[in-house]
């Protein structure tokens, strides 16, 4: 299929990369409403380039479309894509409040189009065989599921767009722009949360509208009880890595971004051998948890594939809008809880 990008900023080059080691997808164009950063790009990758939205959209050779813009400025983009009989991909979250995910699910059922979203962290074997090990109830009752993800921004990194840390085009701070992924996994592995008590701060940073700390307490579906953490306040020389940690009355597992801390079951099964010897936490140092530039593309490689592949197949894609909103209506909830005072938000 023929891919283009919305946007030409840093995640715009990320996802060009990445559809250049797909299979099953080309780069067929780029769209920026700064021409000169759309001219850049399409040079650099060999595809056209767009300064206007609707020339872009008219294509008729143009099929999938990426978005990778500030993330409260999703719907708009998204909407028109489909509106125009393209499909979509966009980066995470999806949008900013479940209300405009809604719209945009809205409008890829009237299309009759596919819209889906960038979870890239599912697409490592290290998550894939976490969700494993809980799908075939590994884990026995689940009594405990926790996120961390504590990681560090500079003031700099604040002050280098004017809307960052903004809670119209950020949506929120350190949990939903850096911790979305993790909170995402978390879901993936664990199950639906039915309730969230939490507390946030702007602790670091000067001049920004969100949180760089975030703690809340969770009450998942299963009855586990869990922490959810996520800050931009704790510096480190190499960066901390995010971490998934899922315990319950036959076994435990703590992931620490795309390897495995513990793995550890009462049970022992053929495929422990294995993680053992390749998915053993061997590097402290944590995937973007100080530069965002160092995340590499492979998992957004695989999640484009899957979604190629459900469009050709005809089936609803694992990345869809309705998995994406899932993290989206946690966070939401857990900044509402904050708002009000910490009191316990029902989802």
């Amino acid at each position: 299929m023929k891919f283009g990008i919305i946007g030409a900023g840093m995640i715009g080059h990320f996802h060009a990369r990445a559809i250049g080691a797909m299979q099953g997808g080309t780069l067929h164009s780029v769209f920026d409403l700064r021409a000169e950063s759309a001219e850049k790009i399409a040079k650099e990758y060999g595809c056209k380039a767009y300064s206007k939205l609707e020339e872009f959209l008219a294509d008729p050779e143009l099929e999938i479309v990426t978005i990778g813009t500030p993330s409260g400025a999703h719907r708009d983009p998204a909407i028109a894509a489909l509106q125009a009989g393209k499909h979509v991909i966009c980066e995470k979250p999806l949008e900013v409040t479940t209300e405009r995910i809604d719209e945009m699910i809205a409008a890829a059922t009237t299309a009759g189009k596919t819209l889906s979203a960038v979870l890239n962290r599912r697409f490592q074997p290290a998550v894939e065989a976490f969700r494993l090990a809980s799908t075939q109830g590994r884990f026995g009752k689940i009594t405990s599921a926790s996120a961390y993800v504590k990681w560090w921004r500079t003031q700099e990194y604040y002050d280098s767009g004017a809307w960052r840390g903004t809670w119209a085009l950020d949506g929120g701070g350190a949990l939903m722009n850096q911790g979305v992924h993790t909170v995402d996994q978390l879901l993936h592995v664990a199950g639906p949360v039915i309730a969230v008590t939490a507390s946030t701060a702007l602790l670091a940073h000067e001049r920004i509208e969100v949180e760089d700390s975030c703690v809340a307490l969770l009450e998942f579906a299963n009855g586990a009880r869990g922490v959810l953490e996520a800050t931009t306040c704790c510096w480190s020389s190499t960066g901390h890595p995010a971490e998934v940690q899922v315990c319950g009355t036959a076994g435990s597992v703590f992931l620490a971004d795309e390897s495995f801390k513990v793995w550890d079951f009462a049970t022992a099964q053929e495929e422990d051998a294995v993680i053992q010897q390749t998915l053993m936490q061997g590097s402290a140092k944590g995937l973007g948890a100080n530069d965002p530039n160092a995340i590499n593309f492979e998992g957004h490689r695989r999640n484009f594939e899957e979604v190629v592949q459900a469009i050709a197949e005809n089936r609803p894609c694992a990345v869809d809008a309705s998995e994406a909103r899932k993290a989206v209506a946690v966070i939401n909830a857990v900044y509402r809880s904050a708002r009000e005072g910490g009191i316990r938000i029902t989802l």
